[in-house]
């Protein structure tokens, strides 16, 4: 299959003119540790040839799930590291401005420190050697080792400064939640660089992925992401992560967003009852994540008409929560214009289609 557009749909055509397009979530993923050599110093060149390491072997996104890939996809070659496919499928017929890389290489369950920073360091180069630099729509994310919070603070200040880096990106899935002081070296770090902290789908901690052990299928595992960004949502702001650190911005990735109203409810009830648990947060927890979060909009889990839309942008309180997003090359929709929320024209769809991945992201800032 070769890397041509599939533009039959021409989802950017369909859209009011003058109305931009950024997405915020577009995926690379390195095909495999050999892709990485150039970027590794002599001693894990070494390991990756002599021995059985091949780096993390755990993803969020099996090649058996129908999910993880768009069945147009499947079969092709030069999927797993394709920026002429990225190009072809997801930036051109959207005519995107700016599209936002996440690459989710499972660094975490490395357990090895010193493994972790090197492939750290070595993927975040590939990603902008191979992906940032020849294409100037993307904006990049880095991705940090998982297993010493120190660790991970010290990769944002060495790979941070990047002009085209934007964010850095964490799996939801963590040995602690991110609220914990335990995490606090990293959060600093972040807004120390200007940078956007995005808790991506997935994670392999080590831990059981639900609340109540391990699941017998991926669907289980799939559907119960969305308790996962909750919990660490709701860390963030008992931990005093916002108070502490009162420019942090945080989006989550993949996460669904149809869940936010009844945790901020439900937040807020509970919060007034038993605050003085926590008196260092000085508001109500929904006024904390209306500031510092964001959401995209794949999976797209709230009703598909614009009534129904609506009534969930209504409750979220403001328009200013979610950023488009395609989530390429996953399947969340059987076409690429599915992925386009039901707003008809106005405001909200400026600010939902750009603006607010715009605002949050400073783009205007960086070049």
């Amino acid at each position: 299959m070769s890397a041509t557009a599939e533009t039959s749909d021409a989802p950017g055509s369909s859209l009011p003119p003058g109305v931009a397009i950024i997405d915020a979530d577009l995926h690379a993923a390195v095909p495999s540790i050999d892709a990485l050599l150039p970027w590794l110093d002599e001693h894990w060149r070494e390991v990756a040839a002599t021995t059985q390491f091949r780096g993390p072997t755990d993803t969020a996104y099996p090649p058996s799930a129908p999910s993880s890939l768009r069945p147009e996809l499947v079969g092709h070659d030069g999927v797993a590291g394709s920026l002429a496919d990225l190009r072809a499928r997801a930036l051109d017929p959207w005519r995107v401005e700016t599209a936002i890389l996440h690459c989710a290489y499972g660094i975490e369950a490395v357990k090895n420190p010193d493994a972790a920073i090197a492939l750290a360091r070595a993927v975040n180069a590939w990603l902008a050697a191979e992906w940032l630099e020849p294409e100037p729509r993307l904006r990049g994310s880095i991705v940090v080792p998982g297993l010493v919070p120190q660790d991970a603070a010290d990769e944002v200040d060495r790979a941070g400064g990047h002009p085209r880096v934007v964010q850095v990106s964490v799996p939801v899935r963590s040995f602690a939640p991110y609220g914990h002081r335990v995490w606090w070296p990293l959060l600093e770090a972040v807004t120390r660089n200007d940078l956007v902290l995005a808790l991506q789908f997935g994670g392999a901690s080590g831990h059981p992925p639900t609340s109540v052990g391990w699941p017998t299928t991926y669907l289980e595992e799939y559907v119960d992401m969305a308790n996962a960004f909750q919990a660490q949502l709701m860390s963030l702001v008992a931990e005093g992560a916002f108070d502490r650190f009162p420019t942090l911005r945080v989006i989550c990735v993949e996460s669904g967003f149809a869940w936010m109203p009844s945790l901020m409810w439900r937040f807020d009830r509970l919060w007034r009852g038993l605050r003085r648990e926590i008196p260092w947060t000085r508001r109500q927890p929904s006024s904390y994540l209306r500031e510092h979060v964001r959401l995209t909009t794949q999976p797209f889990d709230a009703p598909p008409d614009a009534a129904g839309f609506a009534r969930v942008l209504d409750q979220l309180g403001s328009d200013e929560l979610l950023c488009f997003a395609t989530d390429f090359p996953h399947w969340q929709a059987d076409s690429l214009a599915e992925a386009l929320p039901p707003l008809g024209e106005g405001t909200a769809l400026a600010a939902v289609m750009a603006g607010n991945a715009r605002s949050l992201y400073k783009l205007g800032d960086r070049t």
